[in-house]
């Protein structure tokens, strides 16, 4: 018998002081039975730190030809692919072909990441930024993690400060790019 997605809801309280963005929004996230939770956290945060007007997830894992999250113009057109984790460089060169921008939210070391990609097919490689957080924030996260879950998440000055379920945690957003 196949295991099913497990839910997740997650009511965000979202204050990005570095970009003006303060938003509530209700969260229900699917978790692939394949997915870890330290995943799932990621495309979370991936989705409060980018949000803006027609933000999404998509399938996640389960999709070989879509990111974890992406943003789509009132026409329809990606205009920003947002990948997590450690995705293929082929990934990232059709992402970046297909969108506006592309970012990748990671808990690897990005030093490793950084070299799987390195002289590999990248379009527009430079213009990629790759972001992480502190070790052992994520743990962190996942440690406080329920299937019904109450998260503030605010960003000043690239300090992420995040209040999941009680546990309050804080990191710094690291910014890497593709050489």
């Amino acid at each position: 018998m196949a295991l099913s997605a497990v839910i997740h809801t997650f009511d965000v309280q979202l204050a990005d002081v570095d970009r003006g963005v303060y938003e509530d929004e209700t969260l229900r996230v699917a978790r692939h039975p394949s997915e870890t939770d330290a995943n799932m956290i990621l495309r979370v945060l991936a989705y409060c730190l980018e949000f803006e007007e027609g933000i999404a997830f998509t399938e996640g894992i389960s999709s070989t030809d879509e990111p974890a999250v992406l943003v789509r113009d009132r026409t329809g057109r990606v205009t920003a692919w947002i990948e997590v984790g450690a995705p293929a460089a082929e990934r990232l060169h059709y992402g970046s072909k297909l969108a506006d921008r592309t970012v990748v939210y990671t808990h690897r070391e990005p030093g490793k990441l950084l070299a799987s990609w390195a002289g590999k097919r990248i379009h527009r490689a430079g213009d990629i930024v790759l972001y992480t957080f502190d070790p052992g924030f994520l743990d962190g996260a996942v440690a406080a993690l329920a299937r019904r879950n109450t998260m503030t998440v605010s960003v000043t000055e690239r300090q992420l400060y995040l209040e999941l379920n009680g546990t309050a945690l804080s990191s710094a957003i690291g910014e890497h790019r593709i050489e």
